[in-house]
């Protein structure tokens, strides 16, 4: 004969000290399918740089006689102009002084030459700055100063 269970299975009665819980291990793989997604999905990009090679002239200096104004441009983006000190708000004022003083016009062009000679690690909006006023002033034949490496 069978011996009777010890344990009885009832339906309908559900014990009294079950806590509800929260299984974790499901929303964690979701999670990490969802991740590993995103990561085979994402285009990883380089920026690379432009490799550029500055061309090379051979050219003589004009003959023509440019009478040449050297506007400075330190790295802390002060300005200065054939060595005396100037902020930027007198830039223009002093450039239009500098034109009507000696220029002569030929051919609608002043004779005036402007060199930028910009420190290398002066801030881009300086010498836009000194661009601005050289246009501003109706001088348009504007040059950048550079050093050869040594």
């Amino acid at each position: 004969m069978h011996s009777p269970s010890k344990r009885s299975f009832s339906l309908g009665t559900a014990p009294a000290s079950a806590e509800p819980e929260i299984n974790l291990i499901p929303f964690i793989d979701v999670l990490l399918v969802v991740l590993i997604f995103l990561m085979i999905s994402t285009t990883f990009t380089r920026y690379q740089e432009l490799a550029i090679t500055l061309p090379t002239a051979n050219g003589s200096e004009s003959a023509a006689d440019n009478k040449q104004v050297h506007i400075a441009v330190s790295r802390d983006g002060r300005f200065a102009i054939n060595g005396k000190v100037t902020d930027r708000s007198q830039l223009t004022n002093a450039l239009i002084q500098l034109s009507n003083q000696g220029a002569t016009v030929k051919d609608g062009i002043s004779n005036i030459q402007i060199n930028i000679d910009a420190d290398a690690k002066a801030p881009h909006q300086a010498v836009m700055s000194a661009l601005e006023a050289a246009r501003d002033a109706n001088l348009s034949n504007i040059v950048f100063s550079s050093q050869t490496k040594k």
